[in-house]
């Protein structure tokens, strides 16, 4: 009798508790009985989240079935409200407004356990904490005219960001996004519907679902204002003031932060965030968020535990990235903190993790370091995250503003347009491709990873059919042997920056055509005209280190 009364007690303290702190994560054992079907995708897939998968040969399984619904139905007939679900993880949030649902819930059958993962926030409840303001730092933005204007674009303010990544010989081969669908995760858009950068993306209809996993409602726009600047660093399109990376993509906007509150509901939001972004065909997601501690010290990740399988929205992130979507993530602003590492979901294994950079390519001190806990390179590459421009939705005209919030982004959209320009590649090839045209992929730190990708030589590595040309190559033709009128391309990895001599000559030495091109350090790509006649050719390039050169047939 006394050990009953104390369990009582006990159960009663832990129930209390419970109901102070009223969200919680509930795991689910199985998808047994389940209405549906793998071999009825249908049901729960649409047609291009199928077709994705097909084209990756990616086989839809158990985890792709959704959470099944007599589940959830025992689960809301203990009174507690379903917030979210997540198939892949085979969980259930809820929030508790009784005590005695928490033990309702832990005794249904098909329940393994129930953890605590947030308060409910009502209101504000943390006004110094605003999720990004650490990272948002806004500076007067520098106007310039040396603007970058090509056959496509003018670029304006966002010329550097731009021209830094190669992103401009993408557009200027029609790959600006059509058809690529691109999910932001963040804390919301506030007012992206109606600011003036984003005219021509509302009157297109280039956002074609919103979703807001914080309150389970459309609309996004009414919240946080910074995924409205992400957005557009990849959406604007403002001719001569600033165009982003992939202006003419589609866009899922999910809201699945509440900067009010930091607990690790977020995560689990993520996750059902993803799963949307999935099902509805999204081709690539990206979020800017990061996690590492939180409001709940006993929800709190370590550093051990950035070893791409443990934090919620990481192994979330790399299910995606099984399901064939390209996955990109800010690798976090704790560079130099107590912190100080990447933070979760960058630390998966299949997910490309951007840190920053200045307007000048060096790193910027607070971009979170590498490498992952378990060794790996991270983050993968880096782009313009310090005094990056972008727009505000309180704010007229471009802005600069520092974070991997920003770095990351402009590499989603560039990684959306590279994948359109190869659309048979697999997400991990245009993936490899990245990081094989960056200025450091032979010597890879823990601040920039394999550094600063050109896209244009990505494109190129595609067009090899073989992504993985070997370090030790400095310069490669293809095709070699070439055809009359074809073009020929070659890349070349330059050690330094400056401008170069190219040089085409027959084997005799007479010279067929010169030029220069500036160079940058890494691989370089070259294009030139097939020689008219059938033979044996060099192209040789010249620079301040000396000569290198190769042969190559005319057939």
């Amino acid at each position: 009798m006394k050990n009953k009364v104390l369990l009582s007690a006990f159960l009663l303290s832990l129930a209390c508790s419970a109901f102070a702190q009223n969200r919680y994560v509930i795991h689910l054992t199985d998808k047994n009985n389940s209405p549906y079907s793998i071999s009825n995708p249908l049901a729960f897939l649409t047609q291009r989240s199928i077709d994705r998968r097909n084209h990756q040969s990616i086989s839809i399984d158990n985890s792709d079935l959704p959470v099944n619904p007599s589940y959830l139905q025992g689960i809301s007939a203990t009174g507690a409200a379903v917030l979210n679900k997540s198939k892949w993880l085979n969980t259930v949030t809820v929030n508790i407004s009784n005590p005695n649902q928490l033990t309702a819930i832990s005794a249904l059958p098909y329940v393994s356990n129930v953890s605590n993962i947030g308060r409910m926030a009502h209101g504000k409840t943390r006004p110094s904490k605003e999720k990004f303001a650490e990272e948002m730092i806004f500076i007067p933005a520098q106007f310039n005219s040396n603007y970058l204007r090509t056959a496509s674009f003018d670029y304006g303010q966002a010329t550097g960001q731009t021209q830094m990544i190669g992103i401009n010989n993408l557009h200027d081969q029609g790959y600006s996004g059509q058809g690529m669908i691109i999910a932001l995760l963040d804390g919301g858009f506030q007012d992206a519907n109606i600011m003036p950068c984003f005219d021509s993306l509302f009157a297109n209809n280039q956002v074609i679902a919103t979703w807001d996993f914080v309150d389970n409602q459309t609309n996004v726009y009414d919240d946080n204002w910074h995924g409205a600047s992400v957005l557009s660093t990849i959406a604007a399109n403002v001719p001569g003031e600033m165009v982003g990376t992939a202006p003419h993509a589609s866009f899922l906007l999910l809201r699945s932060e509440d900067v009010n509150s930091e607990y690790i509901i977020e995560e689990y939001n993520y996750a059902s965030a993803a799963e949307y972004a999935d099902s509805a065909g999204a081709d690539v997601i990206h979020s800017s968020l990061g996690y590492t501690q939180f409001d709940d010290p006993a929800q709190n990740h370590y550093y051990v535990d950035m070893n791409g399988n443990t934090a919620p929205c990481t192994i979330a992130a790399d299910l995606a990235a099984k399901k064939g979507i390209l996955v990109t993530s800010s690798a976090g602003n704790e560079g130099g903190s107590a912190w100080n590492y990447i933070s979760a979901p960058a630390d998966g294994d299949s997910v490309l993790a951007v840190g920053a950079v200045n307007q000048s390519a060096q790193y910027v001190s607070f971009s979170s370091n590498g490498p992952s806990y378990d060794g790996r390179i991270k983050p993968d590459v880096a782009a313009v995250g310090g005094s990056t421009y972008l727009y505000m939705p309180f704010n007229p005209g471009v802005v600069q503003a520092n974070g991997t919030s920003f770095s990351g982004p402009i590499m989603a959209g560039a990684a959306a347009c590279l994948w359109q320009s190869w659309p048979t590649r697999s997400n991990m090839e245009i993936i490899q491709a990245i990081k094989r045209s960056a200025n450091q992929y032979s010597n890879p730190d823990t601040l920039l990873g394999y550094g600063i990708p050109n896209f244009a030589t990505a494109y190129s590595f595609l067009s090899l059919g073989e992504i993985n040309m070997p370090t030790s190559e400095i310069l490669h033709i293809y095709p070699n042997p070439s055809l009359q009128q074809s073009i020929i391309n070659a890349i070349y990895k330059s050690s330094d920056t400056g401008t170069a001599t190219i040089l085409l000559t027959d084997i005799a030495g007479r010279l067929i055509e010169s030029t220069t091109k500036s160079m940058s350090i890494g691989y370089n790509k070259i294009e030139f005209i097939s020689p008219q006649a059938k033979g044996l050719y060099i192209l040789r390039i010249v620079n301040k280190d000396g000569e290198i050169s190769k042969k190559f047939i005319r057939e």
